[in-house]
């Protein structure tokens, strides 16, 4: 999961409804690319470097967890659906809206298609005027000047003037602090481990994350499940006990709420697949002990994945321990939780099928599980 890092980004338009073309810029981006966080005032320039007809010059500031390359490419296709018609002249030229990244926190970065930070940020005041608004303190990885530092260097002389409107910022509210813990759990592969990290990253939340790779039967089970299955299941019991017993037991006053890729009842679940009876009443006996002195989660999420999905993830990150599971199995799996989910009455439960969002690339589908998760708090 790739952490998020700050995208500083210049908006302008010179052609039609400007004030228009940066507010759904700006929506788009927050929809698209990543949460905006700051937004400058709007400023009119003078065309640069051409003769053409006035701008309208704004900076935002964008928490993304997408690589430089991925959002120079939704930019584009934001500009494209925005109604930019881009020429083969390399010549300056009217726009419906133009949108470049100027600084990645101090990454410094050059591509085929990208170099970061902006090569001729320091030479334009249309662009360092608004980002002086959102970032004077931000220092070029290069010049290691600041923006305020820059934006009083500069040799552009030009008349850059204030309006009076500003941008909204789209970001949604999410209500999640109204919680102290929230569980997320779902099948192998269905990506409980990623949304539990995303969410802990942009909410301020404590991450509690299941240590499974650290567990020497898991190998041993996925080649041999009959003679494993036992001493698998009870090591894992003992470890999803203890964890969530000291994590949860210790507030943490940086955080907001606790989110964990994991619930201990998922230990019932596994076990009632992988156990033979006389196993699985001796296990059940431990758990219901060990059960009733664990906090409970106060929305317990089960992300639904179709099997054909869960298996291609599984594929696709590669863990060689598990490329042999059989669909059959995770077929029981899914049985199981959902018997599980029909079953309770004391636990707070919200079923979330993602079986045709990738909230991972897809941003727009994140941001539905948000909406669900808050819907789910709510009830």
């Amino acid at each position: 999961m790739n952490p998020a890092r700050t995208f500083y980004i210049a908006l302008g338009s010179n052609q039609g409804n400007r004030l228009q073309s940066l507010q759904s810029a700006v929506d788009k981006i927050f929809t698209e690319i990543g949460e905006v966080e700051r937004i400058s005032r709007i400023y009119e320039t003078p065309a640069w470097g051409f003769e053409g007809n006035a701008f309208l010059n704004a900076c935002i500031s964008v928490k993304s967890r997408f690589s430089a390359n991925k959002v120079l490419e939704k930019l584009l296709h934001i500009e494209s659906g925005l109604g930019r018609i881009r020429s083969d002249s390399s010549n300056y030229e009217n726009r419906t809206l133009d949108l470049d990244i100027i600084l990645i926190d101090e990454d410094i970065l050059e591509t085929e298609k990208l170099r970061i930070p902006h090569p001729a940020m320091h030479e334009r005041k249309f662009v360092l005027l608004p980002l002086a608004d959102i970032a004077a303190k931000q220092v070029h990885p290069i010049l290691k000047r600041s923006v305020l530092e820059m934006l009083k260097e500069t040799s552009d002389m030009s008349e850059i003037t204030p309006i009076t409107e500003g941008l909204a910022n789209p970001i949604k509210k999410y209500s999640f602090t109204n919680c102290n813990y929230i569980a997320i759990e779902g099948n192998i592969g269905a990506g409980k481990t990623s949304l539990s990290t995303m969410m802990s990253q942009d909410f301020n939340a404590k991450l509690i994350l299941e240590r499974f790779k650290d567990n020497p039967f898991l190998p041993k089970f996925y080649k041999d499940q009959h003679r494993y299955a036992f001493p698998l299941e009870m090591s894992f019991l003992a470890d999803r006990y203890q964890q969530l017993s000291d994590d949860l037991a210790q507030y943490d006053l940086f955080a907001d709420f606790v989110v964990s890729d994991y619930d201990v009842f998922k230990s019932l679940i596994f076990a009632k697949i992988t156990l033979q009876e006389d196993e699985y009443a001796l296990y059940h006996k431990l758990f219901s002990i060990m059960y009733k002195e664990l906090v409970k989660p106060d929305l317990y999420i089960y992300l639904y994945q179709n099997t054909e999905r869960l298996l291609e993830n599984i594929k696709k990150r590669g863990r060689d321990y598990e490329q042999d599971i059989q669909p059959e199995y995770l077929v029981d799996i899914n049985k199981s939780y959902l018997s599980f989910i029909k079953s309770q009455s004391n636990i707070k439960v919200q079923l979330i099928d993602i079986s045709d969002r990738d909230f991972v690339n897809n941003r727009e589908d994140y941001l539905s599980i948000l909406q669900e998760i808050e819907t789910g708090l709510k009830k």
